[in-house]
């Protein structure tokens, strides 16, 4: 299966276009209002319809209600919900029932205590997320340029499809993906060149340094 590259929190016509001619798999938008990558929905309206079928569409939420989730859903149409907060399995449960799209559940990492949450996802999740754990100061869980040791998914036995996060860039993802053996990567501060302004040549750089990760492992 081919390497997913994620490029998260886009907010503008030229990010999302370089982001998609250069090939991302999944494009993310966020819907957390205490991040500099936070959309409205005219934004989030907009960027979607540009995306068409040329992307994954996903959308990130932070302990969101059933209205907020329903109001995204109708402006940005996603194809997958991302749950970065405490979610628990029976919110997963919910939420699936409730909107039919498939769900990324992002599992915060800083030891290996942190892995113990996983069987209680596996059955709902379609995808799971490990992010490096934000520190108890921060005012969102992700986004902050940490990275977490990616030597803890080692020897993981996950039978579902998971990405890495975290502090990734164009110089550290080949060892992530080598260390991790992750399915997938998900960038957002490291193609930025400010909290929130993504740099077109930083994400160019970052998916040409994933595929190119991704041809030496499959050798």
């Amino acid at each position: 299966m081919s390497l997913i590259v994620k490029i998260c929190g886009l907010s503008t016509r030229e990010t999302l276009e370089v982001a998609l001619d250069a090939g991302a798999d999944m494009v993310g938008f966020v819907f957390f209002p205490p991040s500099p990558r936070h959309l409205s929905l005219e934004t989030a309206r907009e960027l979607g319809q540009r995306t068409k079928r040329r992307a994954a569409k996903v959308a990130l939420t932070v302990d969101a209600d059933d209205a907020t989730i329903a109001n995204i859903v109708e402006a940005l149409q996603p194809d997958i919900l991302q749950l970065h907060g405490s979610e628990n399995p029976q919110r997963l449960r919910d939420i699936k029932r409730k909107f039919g799209l498939p769900l990324i559940k992002v599992i915060a990492v800083e030891t290996a205590a942190d892995l113990a949450s996983l069987p209680a996802y596996v059955d709902i999740a379609d995808h799971i997320l490990f992010d490096a754990r934000a520190p108890e100061e921060a005012t969102r869980p992700g986004g902050l340029g940490a990275v977490f040791d990616w030597r803890l998914l080692e020897k993981l036995d996950l039978k579902l499809p998971f990405m890495v996060s975290g502090g990734l860039d164009a110089e550290n993802i080949a060892q992530a993906l080598h260390l991790s053996r992750a399915g997938g990567v998900d960038v957002s501060s490291g193609v930025e060149r400010s909290p929130g302004i993504k740099d077109p040549e930083m994400i160019r750089a970052f998916i040409r340094a994933a595929r190119a990760t991704e041809e030496l492992m499959v050798r």
